[in-house]
């Protein structure tokens, strides 16, 4: 198979992952409490993060930005977890998916740098249209009142647009290595919902071999894996080309939803999803087109100083473009 294709089949497949995240973690929260499936998820993903800052010995020590910088990320990571994880046990894992690309608009009216002039109002139109879609998937069979998880979804793409406005911030023009800030955001969840769900964590004992399988598919395939071949692959192409891949996560979700979960579509919940698809990818090649416009000092100051062109461990690279990439490692929560 040529570079291209593998490398362009490999970003297909993170995003295919991630998609089904949204699946594997309502099929969690169906048998265990949601703090004990959210502190399984980041102590397994500390684990395994651990294990390769441990195997990689030629990285040297841990930097004083990484520390600092990963405590408070750790923290709005996890509120985008928490949130996201209660959502979806709440809706169907196709809606879940769909409504959290949400963050692909709302991101751009939060981080402003290399936004001088403002955002166009072809943009706003596009923002317009994601909201119409979200208000047709909410509808399902008919116009009623929202249900509680795509609210918190709502609420949940919210949360992690702020948080991926956030890393951009502190991370501009810092050396950090995005294994290391990923692992001490790791760190930082875990010893979070240690004590929420420390009463309840004997249920572990009682899920069975299915209930681990969700649990380390979460955490090794969702957030590892995704990470590492995002970084892999990322580095071998442009930037515009993966974003453009990873940004059929959502289609992804609403396949295996529909796939596996038994999702159904009426109509206008279809109509809804296509409109979400387009209004995400009109209004993310509208923001690329006009920071690519930015004067040139602008786009220096959204550029952070890591060597790597990867922005996130799990999260939505299609959201940003090809200059903040490399500071969102954190952007999807692991």
């Amino acid at each position: 198979m040529p570079d291209a294709r593998r490398t362009d089949a490999v970003l297909l497949l993170v995003a295919l992952v991630w998609g089904s995240s949204y699946l594997s973690a309502q099929t969690a929260t169906a048998v265990l409490p949601v703090l004990v499936v959210l502190f399984a998820r980041y102590a397994l993903s500390a684990v395994a993060c651990l294990g390769l800052v441990a195997a990689d010995r030629k990285s040297g020590r841990w930097t004083r930005d990484e520390l600092r910088i990963g405590v408070p990320l750790g923290v709005t990571q996890a509120a985008v977890l928490v949130v996201e994880t209660y959502g979806v046990a709440h809706t169907s894992a196709a809606n879940a998916g769909l409504i959290i690309s949400l963050t692909i608009v709302i991101t751009p009216l939060l981080d402003r740098s290399g936004h001088r002039g403002g955002l166009p109002l072809s943009f706003y139109a596009a923002a317009g249209v994601c909201l119409l879609a979200v208000g047709l998937l909410m509808s399902g069979n008919g116009f009623h009142a929202p249900r509680l998880g795509d609210l918190l979804m709502l609420a949940a793409a919210l949360i992690r647009a702020v948080h991926v406005a956030l890393v951009g911030r502190l991370t501009v023009n810092r050396a950090i290595r995005p294994l290391r800030l990923t692992t001490v955001q790791t760190l930082v969840g875990s010893a979070l919902f240690l004590l929420p769900a420390s009463g309840e964590l004997s249920t572990l004992a009682h899920i069975g071999v299915a209930g681990w399988a969700q649990l380390l598919y979460l955490a090794l395939f969702c957030s590892v894996f995704a990470f590492l071949a995002q970084t892999w692959a990322v580095q071998r192409t442009s930037a515009s080309r993966a974003s453009l891949l990873l940004g059929t996560e959502p289609i992804w979700a609403a396949a295996v939803g529909i796939a596996l979960a038994g999702d159904h579509f009426t109509p206008v919940t279809a109509l809804g999803a296509t409109l979400l698809v387009t209004g995400t990818y009109w209004g993310q090649a509208i923001e690329r087109a006009h920071r690519a416009k930015a004067p040139s000092g602008a786009r220096e100051t959204a550029r952070p100083a890591t060597a790597d062109p990867q922005f996130k461990d799990n999260l939505i690279p299609q959201a940003l473009p090809a200059q903040r990439q490399d500071a969102e490692e954190a952007q999807r929560p692991v």
